[in-house]
């Protein structure tokens, strides 16, 4: 089975938290494979997500003047094609890139026009997902919503929470949340990684997204498990992330993703970030060829669950449908 030929959707990729060795190389100034290895990327176990996280500076730092962010998205870019992604959504934090004396307005204003270059260039389509982190203030989490919608109608099609989850509360980006929602904004959030599945029930109470980012401890609360299944609410999972950083998952076998979709729970495969996380969309399905036995079906179910939960109009959703379908049947996997 040739995976990499696969076309894959992939939903929750964060844009400052993949830059490859060369892209960082090109940056940082000379950086051996080693060096870039042993301080870009991520413990293979993690104590926590917030060990995990202090790796991301490494990334965003280098990323402070309009020529570093259009290098970093055209770097991702073609990490994409390489991996036979046909749409994805990329999401970073704007106001992480403002060091350099760019405003927020105009870090996103480039990397809307990078991602719309880069998708009309290489015929992978994407969407830009603007984040607010946990340990934001109010006026900080406000600040992003804004932007979202200062940006609807352009690449940029939703809000996410992410950052320390066990750190800091969701008190500061309620606020944020209801603005979106006001506004009729997309909205997805990071919940049940560093925490458990109260986690989970909390932000989908308080915040009301229409997916969850990880949410993969749900996997504890039956009945958690079981509201997502009936409510539709999507997933965005991302094994080798997950085992790197939940203590609970020590390895693929742990992991809970192939309960969640016998389950009937609506849910994609992501990479998380391919820097801190050195993973492939079709590293990925090898391996969940390989612990879970999924074949064919489960990918292309999978692909298909996300082409539903994506956040595009159903023009977009039945064309990506259309080209995930025929990419199987193409190359014989249809079953």
């Amino acid at each position: 089975m040739d995976l990499r030929s696969l076309p894959k959707i992939e939903l929750h990729l964060h844009l400052d938290c993949s830059l490859s060795y060369q892209a960082v190389s090109k940056l940082a100034g000379p950086v051996s494979r080693a060096e870039y290895e042993r301080d870009y990327i991520a413990p293979a176990r993690c104590t926590n997500l917030a060990e995990f996280l202090s790796r991301a500076p490494k990334g965003f730092v280098l990323m402070q003047s309009e020529d570093a962010l259009r290098l970093v998205t055209e770097d991702l870019f073609e990490q994409l094609v390489d991996d036979g992604v046909i749409y994805a959504e990329i999401r970073f934090a704007p106001l992480l890139h403002t060091e350099g004396g760019l405003s927020a307005e105009r870090v996103v204003a480039i990397v809307e026009e990078a991602v719309d270059r880069q998708a009309r260039e290489s015929g992978v389509q994407a969407g830009l997902i603007l984040c607010t982190l946990r340990h934001f203030t109010l006026e900080q989490s406000q600040r992003t919503a804004e932007l979202v919608r200062e940006f609807s109608g352009s690449r940029v099609v939703a809000l996410d929470l992410a950052g320390d989850e066990a750190g800091f509360p969701l008190d500061a980006h309620t606020g944020a949340y209801r603005f979106a929602r006001e506004h009729g904004l997309h909205r997805t959030a990071h919940a049940g990684e560093a925490c458990g599945p109260e986690s989970v029930w909390e932000t989908l109470r308080r915040l009301e997204p229409e997916r969850i980012g990880h949410g993969t401890r749900s996997i504890e609360d039956p009945q958690l498990v079981e509201h997502l299944r009936r409510e539709r609410i999507h997933l965005e999972l991302c094994p080798s992330s997950n085992v790197q950083i939940i203590p609970s998952i020590g390895s693929w076998v742990e992991h809970p993703i192939d309960r969640l979709y016998r389950a009937g729970v609506s849910l994609s495969v992501n990479t998380d970030s391919r820097m801190l996380t050195p993973a492939t969309l079709s590293g990925e399905y090898e391996g969940l060829r390989r612990v879970f036995q999924w074949g064919t079906r489960e990918l292309l179910d999978t692909n298909l669950m996300a082409a539903e939960a994506l956040f595009a109009d159903s023009q977009v959703k039945e064309g990506l449908r259309q080209r995930v379908q025929a990419g199987y049947a193409e190359s014989h996997m249809l079953v």
